[in-house]
């Protein structure tokens, strides 16, 4: 049990039969009634943003949740097949249950998250930028770069993106898996 004065960006809270993390959290104390908080939570099952207030004081449950390194070996009709990294023990997770899945490369590090009290696992997070090459895109013309324009392009693991009109086949690129978009290209 914690209160609301224990809240912190992060923290893992059962609320309404769920799992919630904290996004953000502010104490107010208006000059006339109780101290309330004011609270940004993120489902952590369906991905739900909620906000909430809560009176200063007001018990909650808190949740732990475990991140475990995983490692990401294949797909195929019964799920996406990972391996603990500590244990080389095998798990299978359907695809609702990790984000951005067509951007995970095999062999590629994971973080899953885990209900410590339950040891159920309730999602899968990918690193915060992955490198994967250009399997096709169209090729860019000389002088059409003026503006800030974009291209479709088909990464390696059959992911499309939107990239500006330099890249080309066979470059690698730098991708944040939060926001599916472009970083960079990486030199070889």
């Amino acid at each position: 049990m914690a209160t609301t004065a224990d809240f912190r960006n992060g923290l893992c809270i059962e609320y309404n039969n769920d799992l919630y993390a904290i996004v953000e959290f502010q104490h107010v104390k208006p000059g006339k009634g109780p101290a309330f908080v004011r609270t940004k939570l993120k489902s952590i099952t369906t991905g739900k943003v909620i906000d909430n207030t809560f009176t200063s004081g007001h018990k909650v449950t808190t949740a732990r949740i475990e991140r475990r390194d995983f490692q990401y070996l294949y797909k195929d009709d019964l799920g996406y097949h990972m391996m603990d990294s500590n244990t080389f023990e095998q798990i299978s997770l359907e695809e609702h249950l990790i984000e951005n899945s067509d951007l995970i490369k095999d062999g590629q590090g994971l973080e899953v998250l885990v209900h410590a009290e339950e040891e159920k696992i309730i999602g899968c997070e990918l690193p915060a930028f992955v490198t994967l090459e250009v399997t096709y895109t169209e090729p860019g013309i000389k002088g059409d770069t003026a503006t800030n324009a974009t291209k479709p392009a088909t990464l390696e693991t059959g992911a499309e993106i939107q990239v500006p009109l330099f890249v080309n086949q066979g470059d690698v690129l730098k991708i944040d898996t939060r926001s599916r978009s472009y970083v960079e290209r990486v030199k070889q």
